[in-house]
């Protein structure tokens, strides 16, 4: 897969980047300095990248900023910067890449797991719930291959798999007859002390059991060990078990992306829910 973290470092910005070619995306993750001057930037790189959608995870300050060059407000996740709220803000190069068909039915999924609070009855699973190992990447890389055609980020290599448990990414697995059968991760910013939950995949035969609600349970405890409190995620939009996980969990909504990445089989807007595992208020 095409896509690279990169450092712009001008006399006046400081930013990391994520240019996503295989999601035609760029995405600011972090950046100090002239927000002007950051903008100006990664526009010019989208066009001559053939980039169909700009993201910056922007901090409230600069919004006025954002919107004046075009950037709409997707969706928020409050705490994100050791306690400041985090805005994303998308610009879309692409009108075809703005215009979403769905919408209205993702709607409809996100109003209905919120007022249906009931979790799903559990299935008795002779299973273990531990945390996954670079020895466990290739059962892992074979799950993601079974449950997505298509994902934004290489899953199905493991070597991806490890490189990331190197870098610090928490694994969480069910395994049954050794065999991996549900599992899911959390993406750690040890610079601002949030984690992203993602990677959430199970075997279509143990779905709807409640198993991704005890992985996600288990993440949350591990980083709430290592005094991480910040956690949210981005599911896509048309998995009502996945939006249902977290809203029963006591994740809140906080917005949509739209036509964010290629997943399962096709280009989707994706939902963000977000959690304070301190105990302070969404």
């Amino acid at each position: 897969m095409d896509q690279t973290v990169m450092t712009i470092r001008q006399p006046r910005l400081f930013a990391k980047v994520y240019v996503d070619l295989f999601n035609k995306r760029i995405r600011v993750d972090d950046y100090r300095g002239n927000v002007e001057d950051l903008i100006t930037w990664i526009e010019q790189a989208g066009k001559d990248q053939g980039i169909e959608k700009l993201i910056v995870k922007l901090r409230w300050e600069h919004h006025a900023i954002a919107l004046a060059k075009g950037f709409v407000l997707e969706a928020i996740v409050p705490g994100y910067y050791h306690g400041s709220d985090m805005f994303f803000f998308s610009k879309f190069l692409r009108s075809d890449r703005r215009s979403s068909d769905l919408w209205t039915k993702e709607d409809e999924i996100v109003a209905s797991v919120i007022s249906d609070g009931t979790p799903p009855m559990k299935k008795e699973i002779n299973g273990v719930i531990r945390r996954a190992t670079k020895s466990d990447a290739y059962n892992l890389s074979s799950l993601y291959k079974e449950v997505f055609q298509i994902y934004p980020v290489p899953l199905h290599d493991s070597s991806y798999i490890e490189k990331s448990i190197d870098q610090g990414t928490i694994f969480y697995c069910i395994e049954i007859n050794n065999t991996i059968i549900s599992a899911a991760s959390a993406e750690v910013n040890q610079t601002y002390k949030n984690a992203e939950l993602t990677d959430c995949a199970t075997l279509p035969s143990y779905r709807k059991g409640g198993l991704m609600k005890e992985l996600l349970f288990s993440l949350e405890q591990e980083l709430k060990n290592k005094q991480i409190f910040c956690v949210y995620t981005i599911a896509r939009s048309l998995s009502y078990g996945m939006n249902a996980a977290f809203s029963q969990l006591g994740y809140t909504y906080g917005g949509r992306l739209g036509n964010n990445c290629y997943i399962y089989d096709k280009l989707e807007d994706m939902n963000v829910w977000y959690k304070q595992l301190g105990g302070a208020k969404n």
